[in-house]
């Protein structure tokens, strides 16, 4: 598995589009943006689950790949949660500011 590097470029280019938005626009994208991290931790679920029955059927996969498929849908689901966690934690403070 081949691990690839965050090209400064592609980064320096998402910066000039956001600065070019809309208040909509960028309430879209970011939007589009959790919708597809979320279809992501589901797809890595949905993975593991398959790996998961395959092994227990007697089918074709090693045991490692199940234990490899079963952690990363681990780790997604986790950071999903520690995001959430945070962002109803600035909500809340937020919140307790007085205007």
């Amino acid at each position: 598995m081949a691990i690839t590097a965050i090209s400064n470029s592609s980064l320096a280019s998402m910066q000039v589009d956001q600065a070019r938005q809309t208040p909509f626009q960028s309430q879209q994208n970011f939007a589009q943006s959790l919708k597809e991290a979320i279809a992501g931790v589901n797809e890595q679920q949905i993975a593991s689950d398959q790996a998961t029955n395959t092994l227990i059927n007697g089918g074709d996969i090693e045991l490692h790949d199940v234990m490899i498929a079963s952690q990363k849908a681990s780790v997604s689901l986790e950071l999903t949660m520690q995001v959430r966690n945070k962002a109803v934690e600035a909500y809340q403070e937020m919140m307790r500011m007085s205007v």
